[in-house]
């Protein structure tokens, strides 16, 4: 039987490269984004290429509650097999900059942290009751060594990858896998908006190949390139001071998130 998933931030990037990659095997999909249109657009390119059913919500991955009830839908209809975690947004500082604005910063981690424990959370008593079931979530190199530009999407990426750890020791023995996912540079519109050297940058199908080659094989860490994973995991071991000043003399410009958060 072929598997069904749930992907969220599914309208752009690799989520939706994702969802085509396995469309073209004939998966059934069900996909969330925030923009009606481009998810629309997805869910379009979703059946050309294949797939044997398609659904989509508009959802906010902030929003619990309503997680909570899409996922649950989600699977009372047909048992998920493969669940991403995908949304998430970026934001950072530009030259000059000394602190990032704090209202960017909560938006940041409540779609990037909550978002993803919104997502995963109502999945894993289905899963666990089945004994089957995959939790894909979609980290970042970001996570494995701090940049000094974009403080808020580190600790939001460094958050996830410990939990995704966590829940992958967890997990199983009750008969479900954890796989993390750590993307380096991948063109997409996020990226896009990102000024730097962006060495050994990839397309978004090519790392949905990756990701979904790397799901298959029940991977716990899906990590690419593999050289700048394991670069970022050696630097952790060099003096703080040394890696910090290196990475300063990188001329990186990261554009504030337009989003907004409250609290915390």
């Amino acid at each position: 039987m072929t598997p069904r998933l749930l992907i969220t931030g599914a309208s752009s990037g690799i989520g939706r490269a994702l969802a085509i990659a396995y469309a073209k095997d004939g998966a059934s999909l069900y996909l969330l984004g925030r923009d009606e249109a481009r998810l629309a657009a997805t869910a379009e390119a979703c059946r050309a290429a294949g797939a044997s059913e398609v659904e989509t919500r508009v959802a906010d991955v902030r929003d619990r509650e309503a997680m909570a009830r899409i996922v649950e839908t989600a699977h009372a209809t047909r048992p998920i097999d493969i669940l991403v975690a995908n949304a998430g947004i970026a934001t950072g500082l530009s030259p000059g900059q000394i602190l990032e604005t704090p209202e960017a910063v909560r938006a940041t981690l409540a779609i990037n942290v909550a978002g993803v424990f919104n997502t995963v959370e109502p999945a894993i008593p289905s899963m666990a009751s089945r004994k089957k079931g995959q939790i894909a979530i979609v980290g970042s190199m970001a996570g494995v060594r701090s940049l000094p530009y974009s403080p808020a999407y580190c600790a939001a990426k460094a958050s996830v990858h410990m939990w995704a750890d966590c829940l992958r020791g967890q997990l199983a023995p009750h008969g479900v896998k954890v796989s993390l996912i750590v993307p380096g540079f991948v063109k997409t519109p996020m990226s896009a908006r990102t000024k730097s050297w962006q060495p050994s940058a990839i397309s978004d199908a090519r790392a949905a190949e990756i990701i979904k080659r790397g799901l298959e094989r029940r991977r716990p860490v899906i990590a690419f390139p593999p050289y700048m994973y394991y670069a970022l995991r050696f630097f952790s071991f060099l003096p703080p001071s040394l890696v910090d000043g290196v990475m300063r003399r990188f001329h990186v410009i990261v554009p504030e998130s337009p989003e907004r958060g409250e609290g915390m």
